[in-house]
This record gives C-alpha cells, structure tokens and sequence, in this order.
C-alpha cells in the first residue's frame, strides 16, 4: 500500500506542468528583448504588448532544436486564430538574436508569423520562476552547435493587467499551443465576465 501510495505521489509530482513557474494570479515580470520577426530585429516591451490586449509569453529550450521547431510552426499555423481571440503571441529562448534571425524567418517554423526573442542570459527566464539548465555540446537540427543553456518549454498566457491568467507546462508541443490558444479564446468570450 505505501510503494502504491509513494509510487503515485511521484508520478504526481513528475507530471505537474511547470510547478515553479508563475501560477494564475502571479503578475509577470515586465520585460523588454531583442526579438525577431520575418527575419529582422526590433525591441520588444512587454509593457507595450499588453496595453494591446493579451498576451502568449511561450519559453522554448532552442531554435532549430525537434520540439522547438515542431511548437514554433504550431503557432505558427495559429497565428491567425490567436489574433482573432485578441491576443499576441511571443516566443523567449537563450539563443543569440542572430539564430533568431533565422528562425524567425524560416518558412518551416515562424514562417514571419511568430516574433521570437533573446533571453540570452536567462534573467527573463528567471524571473517568470523557469529552470534554465546548461546544455554544452549539443547540435541543433541543422548539425549546428548549440551554444546557450536551454529553458524548460513552459507557456504564459497573460491578461492586459500584466497577470497570469494561466500556465501551460508539462506538455508536448503541439498540445501546449492546442491548450494555450483553447485558454486565449476562453479569454474573450463574454462567459468569462470581464469587459473586452
């Protein structure tokens, strides 16, 4: 009964999406990063993001990496379904604005639907309470060296307020966009009480 019990606790434990990540309720750190978008760069703001209404904050461990290609072209495909429920959708790496340059633009993953930016010190990262775990020697898909350490792929939908409305972790790929645009769109119907 106790092996029962334990065995249960930990695969429990195993299974919470993002557990240290901000919850629902948390205000989101403000941030502003060097993004990407088609290919160029631009300062992103957070702050200036919201004021527009709201917003998907999704970290990814790395650009050019199997999941991360396959969540990227994910939203991707979305872009239109999460403008139309009024929200805006940023992707947060450690990689160098230069591979986000690329990847921003690459017609099998943004395709220059989604803007993705550089965390390249992990303090963003950090502040929304996400692990970030060194990863030398690794090769992204490309057979390129992955030189930055990698975040867990958790995602943050955010209210024009600046807070969390919910946290999406713990998932593969395409189900994490599949449950974050089903949150978004919860967002703007009139059930959920709040004006638009």
């Amino acid at each position: 009964m106790k092996r029962w019990i334990v065995s249960g606790l930990v695969s429990a434990l195993m299974s919470l999406p993002a557990w240290a990540a901000l919850q629902a309720g948390d205000v989101a750190p403000d941030f502003t990063l060097q993004a990407s978008l088609n290919g160029k760069a631009f300062a992103y703001s957070l702050k200036a993001q919201l004021q527009k209404g709201p917003v998907v904050v999704y970290f990814y461990p790395s650009a050019y990496t199997g999941g991360c290609n396959i969540q990227a072209r994910t939203f991707a495909l979305n872009a239109d379904k999460f403008a139309a429920a009024g929200a805006s959708v940023i992707g947060v790496s450690l990689d160098s604005i230069e591979r986000l340059n690329k990847f921003s633009a690459d017609p099998e993953y943004c395709a220059g639907k989604v803007a993705v930016a550089s965390d390249a010190q992990g303090e963003v990262s950090r502040a929304f309470a996400l692990n970030v775990a060194e990863r030398a020697g690794r090769k992204d898909t490309r057979g390129e060296d992955i030189d930055h350490a990698f975040v867990e792929r958790t995602t943050f939908i955010l209210t024009p307020d600046g807070k969390v409305a919910a946290t999406v972790g713990g998932l593969p790929p395409v189900a994490n966009v599949e449950k974050t645009l089903e949150v978004v769109q919860g967002l703007s119907t009139p059930a959920s009480g709040r004006p638009h």
